[in-house]
């Protein structure tokens, strides 16, 4: 045993033992991987109309971008962009609903507003029916999708980041960083800053996203953060979005969604904004079988 291995305790050591887990579930799913192209399982050509899957992408990438059959990756860049899929993917998506449902069931107002714009897009024969909502019907919901972004604003699913310079510079704020220091912020903080947001910061306003035009009003990029800004602009942002606006649509126009009582919802402080015990809520059917 390694000296630093004896300090691990607590959660540290639940840590160390989960990471342990994940990398031998994804060390099988790499090796599966491997032996099915090996035994010419896959195709990796371009007129296969299934296309590649991602992890069979890696695996054959030159270093211009080009297709090889080689299998060029290691398993440890593998496993490293497999489990960054993993969170990046599925555990902000998760929390961004969470706490999107909540608001949206403790601001009967917001509740109402977005059942209107959903019956506006549905035909008078379908309004009052059970139905799920496909990702190009949830592309025209103007005030939904204000609703997310407020809701991403106070409670962004990556709650804090940070960065290295990579070179010597000033910040507007006078402070000097140089490429050895990291630059911690705190996305959770931005969002309710009255000098960034206004003196209505704390409260929840999907209004405040939508312009006088009635379409979705453009905020900078650096300002608003829940996806990252520049260069490191969350890849999947569109992809979040479509996820989120389908499954919101349809579990706000079919079910009746209420905070179970006294269930108390506070922020669990993690890499992942999740809510501290999960979100617990009592949930009825709108819609009769007579009706579906």
């Amino acid at each position: 045993m390694e000296t630093s291995e004896v300090f691990w305790v607590g959660s540290e050591r639940k840590l160390s033992k989960a990471r342990e887990v994940l990398d031998s579930v994804v060390g099988k799913y790499i090796a599966m991987k491997r032996e099915e192209m090996r035994n010419g399982g896959i195709s990796i050509d371009c007129e296969n109309e299934d296309g590649v899957d991602l992890l069979t992408s890696y695996m054959t990438m030159e270093d211009d971008g080009t297709q090889t059959h080689d299998l060029k990756c290691d398993d440890k860049f593998l496993r490293d962009t497999i489990l960054n899929l993993m969170i990046a993917g599925r555990d902000t998506t998760s929390s961004a609903l969470t706490w999107f449902i909540w608001l949206v069931s403790t601001h009967p107002e917001v509740e109402k507003r977005i059942r209107d714009e959903l019956k506006s897009f549905l035909p008078a024969g379908e309004r009052e029916k059970w139905r799920v909502f496909g990702v190009e019907e949830t592309k025209k919901l103007v005030y939904m999708h204000g609703a997310i972004c407020e809701a991403l604003r106070l409670y962004p699913p990556v709650p804090f980041q940070h960065k290295e310079p990579v070179e010597p510079d000033i910040l507007p704020s006078g402070h000097f960083v140089e490429p050895t220091m990291k630059v911690m912020f705190s996305l959770y903080a931005m969002g309710r800053m009255e000098s960034v947001w206004g003196e209505d910061c704390l409260e929840f306003k999907p209004e405040r996203w939508i312009s006088d035009r009635g379409s979705i009003k453009h905020e900078p990029s650096y300002k608003f953060l829940a996806f990252n800004a520049g260069p490191r602009t969350c890849l999947g942002k569109e992809v979040a979005f479509a996820q989120v606006k389908a499954v919101a649509a349809t579990l706000i126009h079919n079910y009746q969604v209420r905070l179970a009582d006294g269930h108390r919802v506070l922020p669990n402080c993690s890499i992942i904004l999740y809510i501290r015990n999960g979100l617990k809520v009592r949930v009825a059917n709108r819609w009769s079988a007579s009706k579906n």
